[in-house]
């Protein structure tokens, strides 16, 4: 990837939380051979405000897209928030708005918007659903049932999404980006709970003549709490959300990020914290860009010399200026802008 666009790796990279993949390297060789490709990512609407689990995939993507000069596509899944979701006091209409509201966030991770295509299925899916019904037809509902765990009690609805989420695989699915294009290779960074998704997607191109998807999967994102709890849209303080002011990032840090250190001072002086548990740690490495300091952190946290309190604050100076940064970008992102992204259109490669 360096050698091809001339650009050192992203930490992402570095540090193993992009850290598998499915054809990578055929997506690669085909760039290096003159062949385009484009990127496809996504997010489902729950919140007005993206959390910093949910802006990994998109910093990838965006520098993705920076560093091959390539189109990207982004699915806002409304739909999906809409068919599953055990809130039934909220409307179609809501998860609509949020949809657009999420969209602000995503246009100020920087992507270019000659290349990009945002979209809410909502708008969108009449273009994608010849794709959507060859995927439909070539998935049986016993193999929905396996991937997807569906039962008996679930809404007809739910059964159908995942050709949803697969269509946009396929370049095919919008003939106004690409026009004649109409199978052009696709690689998708996600988190790896959405591979499941896309193994059902690789397994149906081949029957519908078209490309296989590649894939590249980062690691989950931690709650505060640590990794055995879940971010939750509707528990703040499980999540640092990008709409955060500097005071609500501080307290949450300071008083709900799991800590791997010791008890008390003489505890974690004589034996150290545990960096694979220290959520401060963890939200370091996936922001701190300097892997060095990273290290020292590392060293000086895991022999006691650092303690949690210096661990937290250094987070908080990691992530201050990173949200501070992203919401006057995010202030400059107008109803204008967010509708001509969502424009179908030529996209530029």
């Amino acid at each position: 990837m360096e050698s091809l666009t001339g650009r050192p790796l992203h930490p992402f990279l570095r540090r193993g939380i992009f850290f598998s993949h499915r054809d990578l390297q055929e997506i690669l060789q085909l760039y290096e051979s003159g062949t385009p490709f484009y990127l496809y990512t996504g997010r489902g609407p729950s919140s007005d405000a993206l959390h910093l689990g949910h802006m990994i995939p998109f910093l990838f993507t965006q520098y993705l897209q920076e560093a091959f000069q390539v189109p990207c596509v982004i699915q806002l899944t409304d739909d999906e928030k809409f068919l599953f979701s055990k809130d039934n006091s909220k409307k179609l209409e809501d998860y609509q708005r949020l949809g657009w509201e999420n969209a602000k966030d995503i246009l100020a991770v920087g992507f270019d918007c000659e290349r990009t295509f945002i979209f809410r299925d909502t708008d969108y899916i009449g273009t994608m659903y010849p794709n959507i019904l060859k995927i439909q037809k070539a998935v049986t509902y016993n193999q929905a049932k396996a991937i997807f765990g569906f039962d008996d009690s679930d809404n007809i609805g739910k059964h159908g999404f995942p050709a949803v989420q697969a269509a946009p695989s396929f370049s095919s699915s919008f003939p106004q980006l690409f026009g004649s294009q109409t199978n052009l290779p696709c690689l998708i960074p996600c988190a790896i709970d959405q591979d499941p998704y896309f193994r059902m997607t690789r397994d149906v191109a081949p029957k519908l003549g078209y490309r296989k998807p590649a894939l590249i999967h980062s690691k989950f994102f931690p709650a505060l709490q640590g990794e055995n709890t879940k971010m939750s849209a509707s528990m703040a303080h499980t999540a640092i959300y990008v709409s955060d002011t500097a005071k609500q990032l501080k307290t949450k840090v300071n008083k709900y990020a799991f800590s791997g250190g010791g008890a008390t001072i003489e505890e974690h002086q004589k034996h150290g914290g545990n960096c694979d548990i220290d959520v401060s740690y963890k939200y370091l490495s996936f922001f701190l860009e300097d892997d060095e300091q990273l290290e020292r952190i590392r060293q000086e946290y895991s022999s006691g010399k650092m303690l949690t309190g210096e661990i937290k604050a250094k987070l908080i100076q990691v992530l201050q200026p990173l949200l501070e940064r992203h919401q006057q970008r995010r202030s400059q992102v107008t109803d204008e802008m967010i509708r001509k992204v969502m424009t179908p259109r030529q996209l530029s490669f």
